[in-house]
């Protein structure tokens, strides 16, 4: 049977049954919410409950249904969902034999059309998800998620996974308001969390846990701020002595550790774009060269008269290439202060030789960084003083992000340039005052009216930074409102921008709040007014 004829009879079986309450919309506010998120662009449900089978049968069809991305995917979800079930597989098929026990949901159908597995901006995340019992009503019975690609399918499994909830009384895995049909797709190709691993270390695990949770969110690149003025701790093979700007050696990176990092985060979805910030923010890296430094007084910014200074910058992303697939890499650029490159005597007479202020050698140092990184087959990304200070002479495929001034990406895209969101006053998960709702109507396109324009907004990032963040409270920093962000970068601008979010929103947070919890993701309570700190008293968590 063709997909599309699938879709036509499933939606035709939709329509004659009497059990559904919605159409192919959105539900309005009066109905009680579906507990999803971030919710899906288009979605119906009925009223009926589904019981699904803790022997769960995989069937694969198309090009990459047989993709190891989506077995390993298929096997992680079924931990999540069965995690109270005891026993194998295979056991538990025998005792539903002997018990002649009958489930709703005996199979999932995964059904993905392209057999490639690359993983770049832009990528095909959509999919669509029927879950309906089959009976003498309906022609298509049991669950089928069907993709262009393995990250749509990846998408769909999260919301497949959210769908199924275990019943305590009947001790088993049961599906609410079925029959469902969802389409579902992203409103935005860029969905990112910065994670700051120079001002406090992150171990390996503690970045794979960051990467579990951002796909239950549907975010889809970790922006990974390696290394700063703090601390080098990244092994670069090409100048080995850079990670003695590490706190310890013990609070290190391999090149094996990251490349572990990039292998995980694709299996779920998700790219990892590097960032190397200079010229400021980077003292550390004279700890192991200090000729890098303009002088002893003068630690930062880097030192721009030295062709050794832009050599280290082109090894150390010759070595990182070789790790991070992903076409878009970060040269920071923010934060450059100048001053002490002009009271420091050779530099000062090298910006004399060439009629140069410290503005034009800021410049001139952010240029060549942005070629070295072009030269290697890298889209360049800089923070946002980059483009204030010399917009015009930035490479034109440079993406900049947002993070200061509100309206840098309508300013940004006027001028052609791609944009990435993150406001701090709403979007820095380490300002703790910041509530859910303020992080949830925060929108990248405000201001922005043109659709052409709006294309260029590829999408918006929550940051992270580490200054008051380790791994004693980073995730519960990072969650729940990182969530708010999610829903905003993945669902339609119309279902999230109408309503009361108290009514729309909050109920469905507070139980993905919850969810987090379940899958042993310590999210703090949704309500506290500073953020990441425990509840003030007893309480349900989905009341928090």
């Amino acid at each position: 049977m063709s997909p599309n004829l699938l879709r036509l009879l499933f939606l035709l079986m939709i329509f004659i049954s009497l059990s559904i309450t919605s159409s192919l919309s959105t539900p309005s506010p009066a109905d009680s919410p579906p507990y999803l998120w971030p919710l899906p662009a288009e979605f119906s449900f009925g009223n009926e409950t589904l019981s699904v089978d803790p022997a769960l049968t995989l069937l694969i069809a198309g090009n990459g249904g047989g993709s190891p991305i989506v077995r390993a995917a298929f096997d992680r979800y079924m931990g999540i969902i069965f995690k109270h079930a005891s026993g194998r597989a295979s056991l538990l098929a025998r005792i539903r034999f002997l018990r002649m026990v009958e489930y709703d949901i005996t199979s999932l159908k995964i059904v993905v059309h392209s057999d490639s597995e690359e993983l770049q901006l832009g990528v095909d995340e959509s999919y669509t998800l029927m879950v309906s019992k089959k009976n003498e009503q309906s022609i298509v019975g049991a669950a089928t998620i069907e993709a262009n690609t393995v990250y749509g399918a990846l998408r769909g499994l999260e919301t497949f996974s959210q769908l199924c909830a275990f019943d305590y009384l009947t001790k088993s895995v049961q599906i609410y308001k079925a029959p469902w049909y969802i389409q579902d797709k992203p409103r935005f190709g860029y969905r990112g969390l910065l994670i700051d691993t120079s001002r406090h270390f992150l171990p390996i695990d503690v970045i794979k846990q960051i990467i579990e949770s951002m796909s239950f969110a549907k975010l889809n690149v970790l922006h990974w701020h390696i290394v700063d003025e703090q601390s080098f701790p990244f092994e670069t093979p090409t100048y080995p002595n850079l990670w003695k700007g590490a706190y310890s050696r013990w609070e290190r990176y391999t090149v094996e550790d990251a490349s572990e990092i990039v292998r995980f985060a694709k299996m779920r979805g998700i790219n990892v774009m590097a960032e190397v910030d200079v010229p400021g923010h980077a003292e550390s890296w004279g700890t192991g060269y200090p000729d890098l430094w303009p002088s002893l007084s003068c630690r930062e910014p880097l030192d721009v008269t030295k062709i050794f200074t832009f050599d280290v910058i082109s090894g150390i992303l010759a070595d990182m290439r070789k790790i991070f697939p992903f076409e878009l890499f970060h040269l920071g650029g923010d934060e450059v202060n100048t001053d002490c490159w002009k009271n420091t005597t050779h530099v000062k007479e090298w910006l004399q030789g060439r009629n140069f202020t410290t503005k034009d050698a800021y410049k001139y140092f952010v240029l060549r960084a942005q070629q070295i990184a072009i030269s290697k087959n890298w889209t360049p990304v800089n923070w946002e003083e980059t483009f204030s200070s010399f917009g015009k002479d930035l490479d034109p495929g440079t993406v900049i992000q947002n993070w200061l001034v509100s309206d840098i990406c309508q300013k940004a895209v006027a001028k052609g340039f791609r944009c990435i969101f993150s406001n701090q006053g709403y979007w820095y998960l380490d300002h703790l005052d910041v509530p859910w709702d303020e992080v949830y109507n925060t929108e990248p396109l405000n201001g922005i009216e043109d659709p052409s324009l709006q294309k260029l907004v590829i999408g918006g990032e929550v940051c992270m930074w580490g200054e008051t963040a380790d791994t004693s409270v980073v995730l519960q920093t990072i969650w729940p409102r990182a969530a708010a962000a999610a829903e905003r970068m993945w669902s339609t601008r119309e279902a999230v921008s109408k309503g009361n979010i108290t009514l729309t929103a909050l109920p469905r947070l507070h139980y993905f709040r919850c969810l987090l919890n379940n899958r042993g993701v310590p999210a703090a309570p949704v309500d506290n007014f500073y953020a990441r700190r425990p509840p003030s008293g007893p309480g349900s968590c989905y009341a928090q």
